[in-house]
């Protein structure tokens, strides 16, 4: 961290086709060895399936199974006094969304169909329904944070 002066705000990319702030951010976190336009097209491809399968806007789907993936709270290790606690703490709502891609991302790589695609897109509907690998990991992360609410008062 520089001491001189604070790092500038990034500008966030838009997606040209959908017109999104959170679809580049999947795509460069599902990107392999640089190969981009192979993850546009796995991601672009899970999109298309996601239109085919439902009526609704296929990038509301997208933003609600974002949206129940990401948590609100998760642990923090603090050392007190020799002894390290777990302290519930509040996500900030980059930091929420970065977790929610990277848990999407972990899930669907998981999963046992044949196409990548296939896996984002079942991942991605399965977190529209509240179900999945994702949403399991979300869970376990608020449970934790809760079986630790007794060391709240160590947060600062």
């Amino acid at each position: 961290m520089s001491r001189k002066r604070k790092a500038p705000k990034k500008i966030p990319i838009i997606d040209p086709k959908y017109k999104s702030a959170i679809i580049p951010k999947l795509i460069n976190s599902l990107m392999y060895d640089g190969k981009k336009t192979v993850a546009e097209k796995i991601v672009y491809d899970a999109i298309e399936k996601i239109k085919s399968k439902s009526k609704d806007d296929p990038l509301n789907i997208f933003n609600t199974a974002i949206s129940n993936i990401k948590p609100a709270l998760e642990v923090r290790s603090r050392r007190v006094g020799g002894a390290t606690y777990q302290v519930p703490v509040e996500v900030k709502s980059k930091r929420s969304q970065a977790l929610a891609l990277r848990w999407l991302i972990d899930a669907s790589r998981k999963r046992k169909d044949k196409k990548m695609s296939d896996k984002i897109f079942n991942e991605i509907y399965d977190a529209y329904q509240n179900r999945g690998s994702a949403i399991k990991k979300k869970e376990e992360t608020h449970k934790m944070a809760e079986s630790n609410k007794a060391f709240a008062h160590f947060r600062w």
